[in-house]
């Protein structure tokens, strides 16, 4: 559950997951209900936390780096797939499985069907 305010270009400029968040720069202003997954939240926290943290994005990038590097060396058979911990294991497993996913729904449209 969240709640956002917009400003007149109907842009989301703040978000709490209380309605009325007792904070000086917000008081009297309109706050709207809206899904976690609203697409407008999601973008608005995306921005955020972009804005905040400058590293996140290369954090990203790295992260995908390590895991192909990673993929790279087990089909390789310089590492096995089991020497890493189970909770890395696990890790891994999910982001595959995450990644196929994501890959497999961009290929379909709305209707299921091969874009």
């Amino acid at each position: 559950m969240a709640y956002i305010i917009k400003n007149s270009q109907g842009e989301v400029v703040a978000a709490s997951s209380v309605e009325n968040p007792n904070t000086p720069e917000n008081q009297g202003a309109n706050w709207t209900f809206v899904e976690d997954t609203s697409k407008e939240y999601l973008d608005f926290l995306e921005r955020s936390l972009a804005k905040s943290d400058p590293f996140r994005e290369s954090d990203i990038h790295l992260a995908r780096v390590l895991e192909d590097l990673i993929t790279l060396m087990v089909e390789r058979n310089m590492i096995r797939f089991t020497d890493f911990p189970p909770a890395a294991q696990k890790r891994l497993n999910d982001r595959q499985s995450l990644r196929k996913k994501t890959q497999l729904s961009s290929l379909l449209d709305d209707n299921g069907h091969i874009a």
